[in-house]
């Protein structure tokens, strides 16, 4: 068995909920949450963000809006939506418990 592909499944399953966070905190520009992801080690490839940010909007979970730029093209900002945030307040409960979860089944020795 192979723990990276395990790792990359892990990194996956969380990239939605790190996206909405992101997103949560204001309009946001993609190359933003592309550098953010990245320093932090969720992403490793451009071409996973824009199909996910599809996704969500899909969904109506994020929506955008362009905006004008000083110095080229405008520029795509994402935001959340009211159903996004309730559904990232569901996803936070969810988390909050399987951390709780995982802790308590990782300190036993």
């Amino acid at each position: 068995m192979n723990a990276s592909n395990t790792q990359i499944q892990m990194r996956k399953g969380l990239l939605e909920f790190c996206i909405l966070h992101i997103i949560s905190r204001g309009e946001v520009y993609a190359s933003d949450m592309l550098e953010e992801l990245t320093e932090a080690k969720m992403i490793v490839a451009e071409g996973t963000l824009y199909p996910l940010l599809q996704r969500l909007k899909n969904a109506s979970l994020v929506s955008y809006k362009w905006v004008e730029s000083e110095s080229g093209p405008p520029r795509k900002y994402y935001l959340i939506t009211e159903e996004g945030r309730d559904f990232l307040n569901t996803l936070n409960e969810t988390w909050e418990s399987l951390v709780s979860s995982t802790q308590m089944i990782t300190s036993k020795q």
